[in-house]
């Protein structure tokens, strides 16, 4: 499930955020449930038991223990629907998590070539996500510098990354806002593909808002050993995402062994959002109840 395909699937979910009077969304009174770290579902996740609407879904999602949501096409959305969320998320005490800084199509629009149209376009996406994350209460933005651009040496591609990065932070820090760096495995193509490298990119821009989403996922398929990748770059890290490999579901169904990744997360005191950037291995109700226990059962071993 690409990067894409999330914002897209938020995007047609989002239609129509008002709240259904009698939604089985607000009749959940009596939920006690709660975790230990704060995972973050997204739009769609709980569709079945939440309804179409997402302000709905979320009422479900705090009413399961929920305590964060993530959103990454909220830059796209309407205003109306971003203060909307984000009032809600204020009434429920709920955390917002990533959205993308979109400047069109991130994917080929890459920061490595150096060119001023693209660092213009990344610049105008970052004081958008600025009013955007004003509006939904939002700490932290991700970040994708793009493809890889072959006719240059990888160490000019580099600096002019950093570059570009630099003015987003200037953009970014008297906000309080932090891009998050994404390292992907989407494909080859990609500048950003490792947690080091990025850890490297994000010491060279020297910002407090410049840091590195660490998406399990993704650095699983790239890099593995993922414990200790993630030790080597804690001091970089602000942000995480989740998602077993093969199939990018719920802890559980694959091969990560989320029990005691989420202890090491637990363990080093991490007090910010992970992510639940991944689909549902079953569909309906009852693939949403699989999820939920799936992350009930790896937290449970946090106790």
């Amino acid at each position: 499930m690409k990067r894409s395909a999330f914002i897209q699937n938020s995007l047609l979910a989002g239609l129509s955020l008002a709240v259904s009077p009698g939604s089985f969304a607000q009749k959940r009174q009596n939920q006690t449930r709660s975790f230990n770290l704060d995972y973050a579902p997204h739009e769609g996740m709980f569709a079945s038991h939440g309804g179409k609407n997402f302000t709905d879904q979320i009422r479900y999602m705090h009413g399961e223990g929920f305590k964060a949501i993530e959103d990454n096409g909220m830059l796209l959305r309407p205003v109306t629907e971003q203060e909307q969320i984000g009032k809600l998320l204020a009434e429920l005490k709920m955390q917002m998590g990533v959205f993308v800084v979109d400047s069109g199509d991130n994917w080929k629009t890459s920061l490595a070539s150096g060119k001023k149209e693209f660092k213009d376009r990344f610049a105008d996406a970052c004081r958008r996500s600025v009013e955007t994350a004003k509006r939904c209460n939002a700490k932290w933005a991700t970040v994708v510098p793009g493809f890889y651009d072959r006719s240059l040496p990888i160490g000019i591609q580099t600096s002019h990354v950093i570059d570009a990065l630099r003015i987003g932070a200037e953009i970014f820090e008297p906000h309080g806002l932090v891009m998050v760096l994404e390292p992907l495995s989407d494909t080859p193509d990609l500048f950003l593909r490792y947690s080091d490298q990025t850890h490297m990119i994000c010491k060279a821009v020297n910002s407090p808002s410049c840091k590195l989403l660490y998406d399990i996922y993704h650095m699983q398929r790239n890099e593995g050993n993922l414990i200790a990748s993630m030790e080597k770059c804690w001091d970089e890290i602000a942000y995480i995402q989740i998602g077993d490999n093969p199939g990018r579901n719920e802890p559980s169904t694959g091969e990560i062994n989320y029990k005691n990744v989420f202890k090491y997360i637990h363990g080093k005191g991490y007090k910010g959002v992970l992510g639940m950037e991944h689909g549902n291995s079953k569909k309906g109700k009852e693939g949403e109840l699989l999820l939920i226990k799936s992350y009930q059962e790896a937290d449970d071993f946090l106790k």
